[in-house]
């Protein structure tokens, strides 16, 4: 299972945490649901706007729940936002059982959405993310309303081979701090990460976190098809983790009820970079007023 690699790692990464939860709102309530894989941690974050089912956002990798900071204030005009810390990543959730397969990784969330008191949501996903919601949309959709894919991987197309092997030595908890700030540089299209308490909690959770979790199964385009609700595909132009045209290809063949959204100028780190733009297309796909 996903551990810290010592108490003061673990010390570490939650003051790193702290530092970035700051820059979110107040959390109308904090949640730990207890599901057969461990308990997760949600976050409530009470909306302006409530004629629609509320948003669940699920983060990238080792990013957790404060880096949605950025999209929180206009996400939240359309109304209420759960924000949940994966299981078996660095955050406030805690795996108590191995997560061996990617049906165990729809199970915990598709268990997590059934203890809200909501009985649809729109889920949002980035990165990793996007991929988690993707999965839990083919395998358990009961709980969906909707899905949005912020710039997923694994889902329209490959990780390319020079993202592989510059993310090897980041991967590596014994290498000095600037191995994994310039890996998430290169994925957030260069920006400075020093001093950016989001990237320093991110690696932070790299450092100190082991991640025991399965390599993510590329989902194919047969299985995509498959898909019957709403999807936003937000795919970054200058993305290092697929190919951009090739992923948005991809999504608008396949994707039976999707709408495709290239952001030309956007990174990999395409929610801190656009949060208005993204909450405005998802708007969209929900059916909500239009936000100003």
């Amino acid at each position: 299972m996903g551990h810290w690699d010592s108490a003061e790692g673990r010390r570490r990464f939650l003051s790193a945490y702290d530092a970035a939860f700051a820059a979110l709102p107040e959390p109308a309530r904090t949640i730990d649901v207890r599901t057969d894989y461990g308990v997760v941690r949600v976050y409530r974050f009470a909306g302006t706007g409530n004629d629609t089912a509320p948003l669940v956002l699920l983060p990238g990798r080792a990013s957790a729940s404060p880096v949605w900071a950025d999209n929180l204030p206009s996400l939240l005009r359309l109304g209420d936002v759960y924000t949940v810390d994966l299981l078996g990543e660095p955050g406030m959730s805690v795996q108590e059982h191995p997560i061996s397969t990617d049906a165990d990784q729809a199970a915990w969330l598709h268990q997590t959405l059934e203890a809200l008191p909501e009985k649809a949501f729109h889920l949002v996903g980035i990165s990793i993310g996007g991929w988690t919601a993707a999965n839990l949309a083919l395998r358990e959709p009961g709980h969906l309303a909707s899905v949005t894919l912020v710039d997923p991987v694994f889902v329209f197309d490959d990780m390319p081979l020079a993202t592989i092997v510059r993310s090897l030595p980041a991967a590596l908890p014994w290498l000095p701090k600037s191995w994994r700030d310039g890996f998430n540089s290169y994925t957030a299209g260069g920006a400075p990460v020093k001093d950016v308490p989001v990237a320093d909690m991110i690696e932070a959770g790299m450092r100190h976190y082991a991640l025991k979790l399965p390599q993510p199964g590329r989902i194919t385009e047969e299985r995509l098809a498959t898909l019957d609700l709403p999807v936003l595909a937000i795919i970054a132009g200058r993305s290092v983790m697929h190919r951009p045209e090739v992923a948005a290809r991809t999504a608008e063949r396949a994707l039976r009820h999707g709408t495709v959204r290239v952001y030309p100028d956007a990174s990999h780190a395409v929610n801190g970079e656009f949060p208005d733009r993204i909450a405005a297309d998802v708007a969209t796909l929900i059916g909500a007023p239009e936000i100003v």
